[in-house]
């Protein structure tokens, strides 16, 4: 049975809104424009703040939905059980087979896991998010930072003894590093493009 929701889990984490919606109501695909990925950031690149923000927002819920309405479910609310359904969830969003498995960076999704999991580490991950972009304005770097202080924070502010949650927390990071290489050599190369936080998105039709 717990197959079931495994599947169930990937199945929520595949659904690619910032695709649908920019199909939808702008006849766009924003992985056909600005980085090319099906994610909240290039979605506020391509289709403006609003759609940005809903998709954002859609993003995290469907991780943290995988996470806590899923284990209900399956009448298994195990730390390792949740962590297994969140997990397949961010690579349902990362691999969507609604559609050819082109999905976004599982940024957003990840942190609906968190939230779920361990809602007070998402806390500090948030902050380090923020700080971090009001200060750089970089979306991958504060992303790279957030992931980093996850594991950080489960080892050595909350001293989780969890084996489960502190090799999570560890995969977190080495996921998030993995799918911003081309990210971290454009921050190398001095070529990544810093939000424009105060600044109209462009919507292109």
């Amino acid at each position: 049975m717990n197959y079931f929701f495994i599947l169930l889990s990937y199945l929520i984490g595949a659904l690619p809104s910032s695709v649908w919606i920019g199909l939808r109501f702008f006849n766009t695909d924003v992985r056909e424009h600005g980085s090319g990925n099906a994610g909240a950031t290039n979605t506020f690149r391509v289709l403006g703040k609003p759609t940005g923000i809903l998709v954002l927002i859609l993003d995290v819920l469907k991780g943290w939905l995988a996470v806590t309405w899923l284990s209900h479910l399956a009448g298994n609310e195990t730390v390792e059980f949740k962590l297994a359904l969140g997990l397949i969830a961010v690579v349902g969003h990362i691999f969507p087979i609604y559609i050819g498995f082109r999905g976004g960076k599982g940024i957003a999704s990840l942190l609906g896991v968190i939230i779920a999991i361990h809602p007070y580490s998402a806390l500090i991950s948030i902050s380090v998010f923020l700080v971090s972009l009001l200060i750089w304005k970089f979306v991958s770097l504060s992303s790279i930072l957030a992931a980093i202080a996850f594991p950080l924070a489960i080892l050595f502010y909350f001293n989780e003894k969890n084996a489960a949650l502190i090799i999570f927390s560890i995969m977190v990071t080495i996921l998030v590093l993995f799918t911003h290489k081309k990210n971290i050599e454009r921050l190398f190369n001095k070529e990544e493009a810093k939000v424009k936080i105060l600044k109209k998105s462009i919507r292109k039709k």
